[in-house]
């Protein structure tokens, strides 16, 4: 990938995540990856990065303090950044977004925004749903959406 130094695999409650390293920060997160090795020392950030995932899954941690290096164009990183303000365990309408944003009339670049957040979870684009609360593409399935969902709900069950 474009910008992407180093890849390594962290293991997760929902499956291997790809992660790539641009300048020492966190780059891409990507779903569902093939099971093969990568060889090299998981750098400090990745490290980092693995132990806030899993106090994240075990339901102890509600935001990340990670360092990351978005490539998107100015519009996207607006959106990403907005993605941020959406608390923990609540979601938010790609309609309602794009009015906070500024012109609900923006709604389609707005969710093509979402849909292109380079690092999924961390910046928790998952939060974002159809107008009626029902669940809508999600670029690591709507399974794995569904479910981070639950979990920030604590409706998730064998969990705690």
């Amino acid at each position: 990938m474009q910008g992407i130094d180093q890849e390594f695999f962290i293991d997760t409650k929902i499956g291997k995540l790809l992660v790539g390293i641009s300048k020492n920060k966190i780059g891409k997160i990507s779903f569902n990856q093939p099971d093969f090795s990568l060889k090299g020392i998981k750098p400090k950030v990745v490290n980092n990065l693995e132990n806030q995932l899993l106090e994240y899954f075990m339901g102890h941690r509600k935001t990340f303090q990670i360092d990351y290096n978005l490539i998107g164009t100015e519009f996207q990183k607006e959106v990403w950044q907005k993605l941020l303000d959406i608390p923990y365990g609540k979601t938010i309408s790609y309609g309602k977004l794009a009015a906070q944003m500024g012109d609900v009339k923006k709604i389609r670049a707005v969710a093509n925004a979402v849909g292109k957040n380079p690092v999924p979870i961390v910046i928790p684009c998952h939060r974002v749903v159809g107008v009626h609360g029902n669940l809508t593409g999600y670029i690591g399935g709507l399974a794995n959406k569904k479910y981070l969902i639950e979990l920030e709900s604590n409706r998730q069950l064998g969990l705690f």
